[in-house]
């Protein structure tokens, strides 16, 4: 496990330090019931905007999941390596949702003790999935606070949103302890991602002969998708999620599909959603994911993953994940919009949840993730030290991460530069993957223009892997054409429905889907191809102090942490992926 250069202890959180002392006290005074505490490191600080409102009332509900320990771990990664790297006599030879089961679902020991324990407090509420490896369970605070001595339930308001989240770190039964990777529904505050809205200046002069922002005619054009590039076979099918309370509107898809879907065959609805829809105002982030997605996977089967995280100690992010592995015939490409930053979340979850992609990658399916509107990032550890902060889902080795650009000139279909916001970087938590190494190594020996490596750690996973647009998008909301909406929420949909297509002629060859692409995707550089325009111009935001000034990376010839590989030429990506 890679730590350095930023490590847990360097996160320098109040909390945290408070926490580590009352740990070393209960050991040196040998309190009998001092208990484990699985997440000491996961921040309990309060995101800007939420506020104390007061103590949790005694006897209201609330939701706790625990994540339960898996078997076979070790074969799962090897097992996810057989079926992803396109050399393999395995490769495709993916598994159901039954066999992946049988392979990691918890033994009957870790089942009976975690089972006991929650019944021995009055617990008897519980729900499992397919895969057995997380319980979900209802009960109320004051229980929730004897099984979890520590924990501290704390009602926090933001506008008219509640959450109740503990206050100080949780503590598991010493007994209990080894069967359990986390608890669900004490920490981890909901995190929104917010859609940027760049509108362009008045000093540039835009005729008519100029496109008037991003929009499906203008992505084809790019990415050389003809009318005919769309989806035909019955059995394909792709996805996004939805939290926070985001919805789309199908009445604004049918909108988009008719104001700029003239020109393919498309379909104007989605075709199932999978958790709680709702009424309302439609929110620009659900917009965004649904219209590209069907786009760009045009007449593709689309399905959308809805978890509003409604119910006050609900992490939705985390529900998601949930439904996949409890839903035995899902999409095979799925594109987030999400992501937090590395050191706010524990190890623990981080590396259970990078467990859940290898459970998904085992059974085909490309998870591809936003790599973030932040850049590099940045985060102060101490007076005079700062360093970048990479973001989780997108450092997970696991899935595919899509960073951003721009067109050169953004009222022409002309070649891309990096879009300044694009995240990239190089995880703090997991080690860099074999399939990039090669990769990642050309780009330190050739790149002129680095920060000091004291701001990352150069043998983490590094990200993104590919990119696409980000820049200047129209989006229908509310039955109104939205303009410059921007940001890797826009990527992320477009070059899923990418892989949607290339999905699609595989499937109707005979072919497995892509599944876990990363593999196949750097392997593509080891012969000459023209499946990715290489983005090589641009750097991307960063920390704003005297040692980087405010640059993160900068794109390079072939892969570079800032837009991967680069962006999608559709007709040789698929040559090249059959």
């Amino acid at each position: 496990m890679i730590l350095s250069p930023v490590t847990v202890s360097e996160r320098g959180d109040m909390e945290l330090r408070s926490c580590c002392f009352l740990v070393l006290l209960c050991i040196q005074l040998k309190m009998a019931d001092c208990g484990v505490f699985p997440e000491l490191d996961q921040s309990l600080s309060v995101p800007q905007g939420w506020f104390p409102a007061e103590h949790f009332a005694y006897n209201d509900p609330v939701v706790l999941t625990f994540a339960l320990k898996q078997q076979n771990v070790k074969k799962l990664e090897a097992l996810v390596r057989r079926v992803s790297e396109p050399d393999s006599p395995e490769y495709g030879r993916f598994l159901s949702l039954e066999e992946l089961r049988t392979l990691v679902q918890p033994s009957p020991d870790t089942l009976m003790t975690v089972r006991t324990w929650l019944e021995n407090h009055g617990i008897l509420s519980c729900d499992t999935i397919v895969t057995g490896d997380f319980l979900q369970c209802q009960t109320y605070s004051r229980i929730a606070e004897k099984l979890l001595p520590g924990a501290r339930f704390v009602r926090y308001v933001k506008g008219d949103e509640h959450v109740v989240r503990s206050s100080a770190p949780y503590s598991l039964d010493p007994d209990v302890a080894p069967h359990i990777d986390f608890v669900g529904g004490l920490h981890r505050f909901p995190n929104e991602r917010k859609v940027l809205r760049r509108r362009k200046g008045a000093e540039d002069n835009v005729t008519a002969e100029f496109h008037l922002g991003v929009t499906p005619a203008v992505l084809r054009q790019r990415y050389n998708l003809s009318a005919t590039d769309v989806g035909t076979h019955p059995n394909n099918s792709q996805a996004c999620a939805q939290f926070l309370e985001q919805y789309f509107s199908p009445a604004d898809l049918s909108e988009f599909m008719s104001l700029f879907g003239r020109s393919f065959e498309h379909r104007s609805a989605v075709d199932q959603v999978v958790g709680q829809q709702g009424g309302g105002r439609a929110g620009i982030e659900a917009s965004l994911d649904v219209e590209y997605i069907m786009s760009t996977g045009a007449n593709i089967s689309t399905w959308v993953f809805s978890n509003p995280g409604r119910h006050e100690s609900q992490e939705p992010f985390l529900d998601w994940i949930l439904l996949l592995s409890n839903t035995s015939a899902v999409p095979w490409v799925h594109t987030i919009s999400y992501g937090d930053d590395e050191d706010s979340l524990s190890l623990a979850f981080m590396q259970r949840i990078n467990v859940e992609f290898m459970k998904a990658a085992a059974r085909g399916l490309s998870i591809l993730f936003a790599s973030g509107d932040d850049g590099a990032g940045c985060r102060q550890v101490s007076k005079d030290k700062n360093v970048f902060r990479p973001s989780f889902p997108a450092s997970s080795p696991y899935v595919t991460t899509v960073g951003g650009t721009s067109f050169k000139n953004p009222f022409q279909v002309t070649y891309e530069v990096t879009d300044y916001i694009s995240g990239g970087g190089f995880s703090n938590v997991f080690p860099m993957p074999d399939y990039q190494v090669s990769a990642v190594s050309n780009y330190f020996t050739s790149s002129v223009k680095m920060p000091p490596e004291s701001y990352y750690n150069r043998s983490g996973r590094a990200y993104p892997d590919v990119a696409a647009l980000s820049d200047n998008y129209w989006v229908v909301m509310n039955r109104v054409p939205v303009p410059w909406v921007s940001g890797t929420s826009a990527s992320t949909p477009v070059f899923g429905g990418i892989l949607a297509l290339i999905n699609d002629q595989r499937i109707k060859r005979g072919l497995s889907p892509l599944g876990f692409l990363n593999p196949a995707l750097y392997q593509l550089h080891r012969s000459d191809t023209d499946a990715l325009y290489d983005v090589t111009e641009g750097c991307h935001l960063s920390c704003f102090d005297d040692k980087v000034l405010a640059q993160g990376f900068c794109a390079a010839p072939s892969w570079d942490p800032v837009t991967g590989w680069g962006t999608p030429n559709y007709p040789e990506l698929l040559k090249s992926l059959l």
